[in-house]
């Protein structure tokens, strides 16, 4: 590939009231970087970039960008280039706050994303365990999707954008249902399961270990949110991480995750699961309940900035593979 993407970097989220979003994301513990009546900056405890989540207060909660950091200016030229060379719509932004120069477009899904090779650098908070609390997120880590085409949509990200896999899930005749894409060295960057789409169905934050996560849980609960966790704490078997699932006050779903593995190897395999392995879902065996397979946050067209419409999944009809 003649350019070089990095890495998962941000989610914008569209939220309806910013103080219920604000006390949300603070029990978890993120970082507030800096706010104002129409918008929240969050990132984690060792991000040293200005944010990695971005509340816009809006009338209705949308998924507005998923964006990914690529290496230079000179490799978000090239990528722009390529895109639009394939045959899609580029749109590049104004000066975003705290970001340089950044593009976004539909992508083969759908989904609305950005790439920018640029943000502000702020103070790293991690080693000021003064002011650890909650979950003590640490980090960004995955976005996950649901695309109404699975194959095709893996096969652009890995043929052209240069992306990899790590796992996968695989039914009948061979037919890819799920697949974990990698470009930092960890199982994802982003994942894409089959189910009406395009639609975000959870944004992924590293923890430094399992205890934060039940340390989140006991916090969440004290302040009264239990009703909020969805589903966990549990461990993958897919990826083999320890994870946990929570819905914010407009429904967006966040997962608190730790504990991969390393992707870097040249000779690394992808691992193949089959769609009918409980395991796959839940290493201990306990079910998801149905929301987690039905419900996800809506996106918005870059262009128009209206809602865009949903297909059904290519595949027959049934209940989603499980992905992180």
């Amino acid at each position: 590939m003649s350019f070089d993407i990095i890495r998962s970097g941000r989610a914008v989220l569209h939220v309806t009231d910013l103080e219920k979003s604000r006390k949300f994301y603070d029990a978890l513990g993120f970082v507030e970087t800096e706010a104002n009546e129409q918008e929240i900056y969050f990132r984690g405890l060792e991000e040293h970039n200005h944010h990695s989540l971005l509340l816009k207060k809006k009338d209705t909660p949308f998924l507005e960008v998923i964006s990914y950091k690529v290496r230079s200016e000179e490799d978000l030229d090239k990528l722009a280039a390529k895109l639009e060379q394939d045959g899609y719509k580029v749109k590049w932004m104004d000066q975003q706050h705290a970001m340089g120069r950044s593009f976004r477009y539909q992508d083969i899904a759908g989904l609305p994303v950005e790439f920018y090779a640029r943000m502000d650098s702020v103070e790293r908070k991690l080693q000021q365990y003064d002011i650890y609390k909650g979950a003590k997120v640490q980090r960004i880590d995955h976005f996950n999707c649901m695309v109404s085409d699975v194959e095709a949509t893996q096969d652009y990200y890995m043929k052209e954008l240069g992306f990899s896999c790590s796992e996968y899930t695989a039914g009948e005749e061979e037919k890819v249902w799920a697949a974990w894409l990698h470009r930092k060295p960890s199982v994802h960057d982003v994942a894409f399961m089959n189910g009406e789409g395009p639609r975000l169905h959870h944004i992924g934050f590293w923890l430094k270990d399992p205890m934060s996560l039940i340390d989140g849980c006991d916090v969440l609960a004290s302040m009264g949110y239990g009703p909020n966790i969805e589903r966990g704490p549990g461990r993958h078997g897919l990826s083999n991480a320890f994870f946990l699932y929570l819905r914010d006050p407009d429904g967006h779903r966040i997962e608190l995750y730790n504990g991969d593995y390393l992707t870097s190897d040249p000779d690394f395999k992808p691992i193949r699961w089959d769609l009918d392995d409980p395991m796959r879902q839940t290493f201990w065996g306990h079910a998801a309940p149905d929301c987690w397979f039905e419900e996800a946050t809506e996106v918005l067209d870059v262009h128009s900035g209206e809602k865009v419409d949903k297909k059904p999944a290519k595949l027959k009809k049934r209940k989603p593979t499980f992905v992180i």
